[in-house]
């Protein structure tokens, strides 16, 4: 069958994945009120299209600190790739380079920053998660090191969500089989082949870890966050990184404004695709509030669609971040099936530019 779009994607990665691996990918917080909620509030939205232009040559490149990108997306930094396809970090990367955008590295990889910078020419940038102040140090400096363009601070898990689908599946770390979690897996023999017959994937950045402390490395352990960072440790980090800086997970204008003043580079309006408080709203929804910012603002959650990113970019967005659309195709093709779910997404960008009477995102004529 001809995977014609995200959700067909999605579809066949739920085909192939033991339950418990595909509820991990795609299950939210709670009653997952805000996982439905950014898939609606894009729908909501109309596009009114201004026609009689010539719209033969389109372009939907944009701008980027200086840097040309042949599109407004980026692949959102997600944890334990592994899980999809052995060595998923390593293909997202390679992905990436290939189409020529920018690959964020999760602090929760299962492939390490070294062994992802060795395997990938493309533009890296690498994903914070502060469990403990020495550790995130480490991994700032190791970063540094292997030449990633930016940071990204993700601020919105000062604890995790309560993700109920992982719970009732026994989804936790290290992972414990249950007999009707080894009959799933037998039930998916190309799954096992690929990424079960090497065992549970590890924390690669956690195991390289030069912690010696017991507690702090019991903390790193069970992902447990440093709840206590605040604006001060954000001045900090700044002073410390000299690249490119963004802040993830803001759905508030003042937080952002604040954000910019210490010197970020860049904001990305997030609501962590529902998996954190199921009470938030959409970002798509807050997106226009953001408008006085004086930084590029990048937006994700929910994006399906083509439709969905020249929507984001209507409204004010830089750039957009996929997480979920990307680890469809990496489930459902490795490499090839990221590249071709990015490929779809630009296609349906084209096509609704065209049909919007633009020949950019700038433009009307």
């Amino acid at each position: 069958m001809a995977l014609l779009n995200v959700e067909d994607y999605r579809q066949e990665a739920r085909r192939l994945l033991p339950r418990f691996v595909f509820d991990y990918l795609d299950g939210g917080s709670e009653d997952e009120v805000a996982v439905k909620k950014n898939r609606a509030a894009f729908e909501q939205i109309r596009l009114t299209p201004r026609l009689l232009n010539d719209v033969s040559v389109r372009d939907q490149s944009v701008d980027w600190f200086g840097r040309r990108l042949p599109t407004p997306i980026v692949i959102a930094p997600t944890g334990l790739n592994g899980l999809y396809r052995k060595d998923g970090d390593i293909l997202l990367a390679r992905a990436a380079a290939r189409l020529g955008i920018p690959f964020a590295l999760s602090t929760a990889s299962n492939n390490s920053i070294e062994q992802v910078a060795n395997a990938s020419n493309g533009d890296l940038w690498f994903q914070l998660y502060v469990m403990n102040r020495d550790f995130a140090d480490q991994l700032v400096d190791r970063a540094l090191a292997a030449s990633f363009s930016h940071l990204v601070l993700t601020v919105d898990v000062p604890m995790g969500g309560k993700r109920e689908r992982d719970e009732r599946n026994n989804f936790i770390m290290p992972f414990h089989f249950r007999p009707k979690t080894i009959a799933d897996v037998l039930c998916h023999p190309r799954w096992l082949w690929n990424v079960g017959r090497h065992g549970a994937p590890a924390m690669a950045n956690l195991a390289a870890a030069t912690i010696t402390d017991p507690n702090t490395q019991a903390a790193l352990l069970s992902r447990k966050m440093d709840a206590s960072f605040d604006w001060d440790d954000l001045k900090r980090l700044r002073d410390r990184w000299p690249r490119r800086l963004l802040v993830k997970g803001l759905l508030h204008p003042a937080d952002a404004e604040r954000a910019v003043s210490l010197g970020i580079d860049a904001v990305v309006v997030s609501n962590h695709g529902g998996r954190q408080l199921d009470a938030a709203p959409a970002p798509i929804e807050v997106l226009p509030g953001f408008s006085a910012i004086k930084a590029p603002i990048v937006v994700d959650s929910g994006i399906r669609r083509g439709s969905d990113i020249v929507k984001a970019m209507s409204l004010g967005a830089s750039a957009v971040m996929i997480g979920r659309a990307a680890l469809f195709g990496l489930a459902a093709g490795g490499e090839k099936g990221v590249v071709d779910v990015v490929g779809l997404l630009q296609v349906e960008i084209d096509r609704t530019l065209a049909l919007m009477g633009q020949r950019t995102f700038n433009s009307r004529s």
